[in-house]
């Protein structure tokens, strides 16, 4: 009796835990019976439990659980056309809650990989269609609040369709696609190439005018200086002649005299300097007067 006991409150302990349930803040639950959602009898409409200590029907009915926080919807770079035909990278991100949670599950049968994938497709529309009436310039130049918010009105008919509110919707960042960048940049590099070639070829030219000016001055300063070396070099021999002029003129024996003695003093500074000439030689004139004059 005792363990009869025991096992019927064991059996009720069961029974009662599995009839509880909690949803905690940020959450909402459905309830399924036999794998059907559980409406309410009168309305017929799904029947959602508000966070806090629900109770259920053990084994028959079952809980799923539904976050309803806010959610971010960050995908990766989509492209898209301007009214030039000219295409666009752009990085936006999405937020937004459910507000619905009937429509929201019969939507997307509460996969949220479901309703990131219709949600993306809707706002992507708005702002296709967007970016379609407008140039690269009016985009870049100011017109991406207006995108934004353009972009937030298309995606308010998500409440409707999807049981989903687009709270906001924002681009981080437009760019252009990764073949027409690196085709502009190229363009670019080849005018900064372009651009360095002629202001160094600019620069080459202007250093050869200089150096040439510049060897062209040196030239002239050194045929002048040459010029004005002769000039005195000119003039100091011509002194030279006339001081030896004057003097030759003075005492032309004792010059010819005086000449003759540098003459024998370079002749025979060395005793191996060897001289042969005639003894008439002029060279020995004063030698033969001196001999003469001691006889």
């Amino acid at each position: 009796m005792k363990n009869f006991m025991i096992a019927i409150i064991a059996a009720l302990f069961v029974l009662v835990v599995s009839s509880v349930f909690v949803v905690f803040e940020g959450q909402r639950g459905i309830v399924f019976q036999f794998s059907k959602i559980k409406r309410d009898a009168e309305t017929g409409n799904m029947i959602v439990f508000e966070p806090g200590l629900q109770f259920k029907i053990p084994f028959i009915e079952n809980v799923k659980k539904i976050d309803a926080r806010i959610q971010t919807l960050d995908e990766a770079p989509d492209r898209f056309v301007t009214s030039e035909k000219k295409d666009l990278m752009v990085d936006s991100f999405v937020k937004w809650r459910i507000v619905d949670f009937s429509t929201y599950y019969l939507r997307t049968s509460g996969s949220i990989e479901n309703a990131r994938a219709l949600l993306k497709q809707k706002v992507n529309n708005g702002l296709r269609t967007e970016f379609g009436t407008r140039t690269i310039k009016e985009i870049v130049s100011g017109d991406r609040d207006d995108i934004m918010a353009k972009a937030l009105e298309s995606a308010a008919s998500s409440r409707e369709d999807l049981g989903i509110e687009v709270i906001d919707v924002r681009i981080k960042a437009i760019n252009l696609p990764t073949e027409v960048s690196a085709s502009i940049y190229d363009r670019m590099r080849a005018e900064r190439t372009a651009v360095a070639k002629e202001h160094r070829s600019k620069g080459q030219e202007q250093s050869e005018i200089i150096r040439a000016t510049i060897d062209a001055k040196v030239t002239v300063m050194l045929a002048t200086a040459q010029k004005e070396a002769f000039e005195i070099r000119g003039e100091g021999d011509a002194l030279a002649a006339k001081v030896y002029a004057d003097t030759y003129k003075k005492d032309a024996e004792f010059f010819s005299f005086y000449r003759s003695l540098e003459a024998y003093e370079k002749s025979f500074s060395s005793k191996n300097d060897i001289l042969v000439v005639k003894p008439d030689n002029d060279f020995f004139h004063y030698l033969k007067n001196s001999a003469k004059v001691k006889e």
